[in-house]
């Protein structure tokens, strides 16, 4: 809540942030850069986040299902953290704020991804290392990868 304003949904939130408090900025700067992250954000958000309450305490089948299902998720988007620093970005962006805590959640989850995926590694571990990131951390969720 701002003033007397209340929004709600990650997507929306993130983009009144971004307009809000506009530096440094969440989204890129150009229509077209705006657009394809907002693509991204709504994939993420239907592909990734979607498998979260199975991972979370679903029935086992349900669960082992959602693992393999985030694993192949992740991995098809892989060849995306090899083109930016950030994800499809070159600095840290609304994409990153999204993606970065389903990242840290992976050993969690007991979703392994595998060393071939090296790039992914790489950006997982400079989004974590974020001070905005690390500062979001919750006691719980630095307990997830003690």
């Amino acid at each position: 809540m701002d003033r007397d304003l209340v929004v709600y949904g990650a997507g929306i939130v993130g983009e009144y942030l971004d307009e809000r408090f506009p530096v440094p900025a969440l989204l890129p700067g150009d229509p077209g850069g705006r657009a394809q992250a907002r693509v991204a954000l709504h994939r993420v958000e239907q592909d990734w986040y979607a498998l979260v309450p199975s991972l979370e305490g679903g029935e086992k089948r349900e669960e082992t299902r959602a693992r393999r299902l985030m694993l192949e998720a992740v991995l098809a988007a892989e060849p995306l953290f090899r083109l930016k620093p950030w994800f499809l970005s070159d600095q840290f962006s609304l994409l990153d704020a999204a993606v970065a805590p389903i990242l840290w959640r992976l050993p969690h989850w007991r979703v392994a991804v595998p060393a071939v995926a090296g790039p992914l590694e790489r950006y997982a571990q400079r989004a974590f290392s974020h001070p905005a990131f690390r500062t979001s951390l919750s006691e719980t969720e630095r307990g997830m990868r003690a």
